[in-house]
């Protein structure tokens, strides 16, 4: 990678080389990446990909990197981060959102407009993105619930646009997970509401999250899928490992399902914790739990 090259071609677009993620992630853990790039809008993401394509360089996107574990290898090739490509707005119910958007932005401007269906997320920390990527929920509600369309580049640099149904939503899981693709921009339809009836409901879930999360440490929120028929954290609670720490991580005391970083920790201490959380929770009840973050990169 020439890296005078990359930036003689892409000289509008911030750069940086060999950039630690740990800078960027919710768990501060994270190897470095050859090159992180802040595109701030579709064209310049295009024009990403379009470079990497032309380069033979490897790409993937990152919302706000908070729920995610990037090993202690870091990452080769480009990391794409949406973080200024962050414009939302209002026609009529429904509010069209760019991908790197904050989640809780987002509800808030709902708040402004008095639109309701979008409370369940007004505590949940990601990126649209990566919301509309994972169908992000909380408290009953998901993002299918108020989802209408999404607009993606695809590998070959072309947009195309996914409707609800075209999004095959299930529980954490959409149709572009599937795909190597970005989430450029996604509208979504809400209803008309009173705005104290509204705020009511966003204070009450924010109280509850605080007051049931360990937000006063780095984490990557909840780090398994819920297994059908069980409760993560109470299973972890059986199995006597709330309060367990590897390295400088671990389980929360506050609630089981969260792991975090108490003291400097590593990727590793955070993926081998992950991998004995699953063997014992297996071995014990034999319930397989699967990861609800993602985990890329390389080990170091």
């Amino acid at each position: 990678m020439n890296k005078i090259e990359m930036m003689n071609e892409l000289t509008d677009i911030t750069l940086l080389f060999d950039e630690p993620l740990m800078n960027f992630t919710f768990t501060k853990t994270g190897g470095p990446v050859d090159v992180l790039a802040f595109p701030k809008s579709k064209a310049e993401v295009a024009t990403l990909v379009e470079y990497c394509k032309s380069h033979e360089i490897p790409w993937l996107v990152l919302g706000n990197a908070s729920n995610l574990i990037v090993r202690d290898g870091g990452i080769r090739g480009m990391v794409i981060m949406l973080e200024n490509m962050k414009q939302i707005s209002v026609s009529k119910n429904q509010i069209i959102v760019e991908a790197g958007a904050k989640l809780i932005d987002t509800t808030y401007v709902a708040l402004e407009h008095d639109l309701t269906g979008f409370e369940f997320a007004c505590g949940i920390p990601g990126s649209i993105g990566g919301a509309v990527y994972m169908n992000a929920g909380a408290y009953g509600g998901e993002i299918k619930d108020v989802f209408t369309s999404v607009d993606v580049l695809l590998e070959d640099g072309t947009i195309q646009t996914f409707t609800n149904e075209e999004m095959a939503f299930s529980y954490r899981h959409s149709a572009i997970q599937d795909m190597h693709c970005i989430v450029l921009e996604a509208t979504f339809s809400l209803k008309e509401g009173e705005n104290s009836v509204i705020k009511d409901q966003m204070v009450e879930l924010t109280a509850l999250r605080e007051s049931k999360q360990p937000l006063e440490y780095p984490s990557c929120g909840s780090v398994f899928k819920r297994p059908e028929g069980h409760f993560t954290g109470k299973l972890i609670q059986d199995a006597g490992l709330q309060g367990l720490k590897w390295g400088g991580a671990q389980i929360s005391e506050k609630h089981a399902g969260f792991i975090v970083n108490i003291d400097r920790a590593t990727a590793t201490d955070y993926v081998e914790l992950i991998a004995h959380i699953q063997q014992v929770i297996k071995e014990k009840f034999d319930v397989v739990l699967e990861t609800e973050v993602r985990i890329i990169g390389e080990e170091r």
